[in-house]
């Protein structure tokens, strides 16, 4: 059996679909992905594999704005990458990225996502470059720093545009509920 991947924006998944994208992600996260990351990976588009066992695998690309250097980013944001136990390292995170990855270059300026320590070794060998500098958010309180997210923020060139410099200034995402990024 060829695996292929389908894409599609959130309104076109159907209720029984996303059902089964967010119970894959649960399993796939170890009960660690919240309601809050279910809330992000909505809006956007998905990309999904699907077996006789059901959604094998699946990311998501939203848009968030991004200030950087005294300027804002339409961004696609990439969330909700995960892959069933039984079907990791056979090449289906690499064959959704690859479609989330054509929506960014299509879409947005360029792309970022937070990487746990098991994906970034997947987003690294694609070209995802870790962002080496300042991370921070527009929170209702003003521009907070991120400390913690330092060092796990991977961003892509879309369609082969220049990058922000991390030395010009810090990335500054926009605000939300749960993990800010």
């Amino acid at each position: 059996m060829t695996d292929s991947v389908r894409v599609a924006p959130t309104h076109e998944l159907g209720p029984q679909r996303l059902r089964a994208v967010r119970e894959m992600l649960d399993v796939a996260f170890r009960g660690g992905f919240s309601d809050e990351d279910w809330d992000h990976a909505l809006g956007g588009v998905h990309a999904w594999v699907e077996d006789e066992r059901g959604v094998a695998a699946h990311g998501s690309v939203i848009l968030r704005r991004v200030l950087h250097g005294g300027r804002s980013y339409r961004v696609g944001y990439v969330e909700g990458v995960g892959v069933r136990d039984d079907r990791r390292r056979q090449g289906l995170g690499g064959l959704v990225m690859a479609e989330l990855e054509r929506v960014i270059d299509g879409a947005y300026v360029f792309g970022a996502l937070s990487a746990s320590e098991d994906g970034a070794g997947l987003y690294a060998a694609r070209g995802w470059r870790l962002w080496e500098g300042r991370i921070e958010a527009l929170a209702p309180d003003g521009i907070v720093h991120l400390p913690d997210e330092e060092g796990s923020v991977y961003v892509r060139s879309a369609g082969g545009r220049v990058l922000p410099s991390p030395a010009a200034a810090a990335l500054v995402f926009d605000w939300r509920d749960g993990d800010v990024l």
